[in-house]
């Protein structure tokens, strides 16, 4: 016979019993706060980076899940929203979410992992190839916690050649 606690128990599917945050779910919550962003994006070879910055905040949803609107704008100037959401799914043992941006008809739909120090977030995701996109490609988006106040988001795209290939970093940093 074995014995649970509570704490152990993932909610029912009905979602009738209420779930119990687990340790995952709070890793989740060193994003929420008030950040500001700056990040670099490559537009492909022989090509400057383009940078933009902007605003991000993240608030906790019922303590099992976070979400984080940023508002920013693009390296030309137009604005640009994005909404993330990710939570911990305890049945399947994996973090779960999803990224909206009002530049893109896309939803990246997220299933990952935390790594063995407990700093690195990777999530993966499929969504349009940037080379064709009549097609789909892999795609990793990695959350670092540098320290309380620094994070990283970064992305990368799976290659024809099987290597993964970075396109983007992003750099959060706690307002004061």
């Amino acid at each position: 016979m074995s014995s649970t606690t509570d704490a152990d128990k993932p909610q029912d599917a009905a979602g009738c019993t209420p779930a119990v945050p687990q340790k995952e779910h709070e890793w989740l919550h060193k994003l929420v706060g008030e950040w500001t962003y700056e990040a670099d994006c490559l537009m492909g070879p022989d090509q400057p980076p383009m940078k933009s910055s902007g605003t991000h905040r993240t608030t906790s949803f019922g303590g099992l899940w976070i979400v984080g609107d940023g508002e920013g704008k693009m390296p030309d100037g137009s604005p640009a929203q994005t909404r993330l959401t990710l939570g911990y799914d305890a049945l399947k043992n994996v973090f779960v979410g999803s990224f909206i941006g009002s530049m893109m008809s896309n939803q990246w739909v997220y299933s990952g992992k935390l790594d063995a120090s407990g700093k690195i977030l990777t999530l993966d995701t499929e969504g349009p190839d940037f080379s064709d996109p009549t097609k789909t490609a892999r795609y990793q988006d990695i959350l670092e916690i540098e320290s309380d106040d620094h994070h990283t988001l970064s992305s990368r795209a799976l290659g024809p050649d099987g290597q993964w290939h970075g396109f983007m970093t992003a750099h959060y940093r706690r307002k004061r």
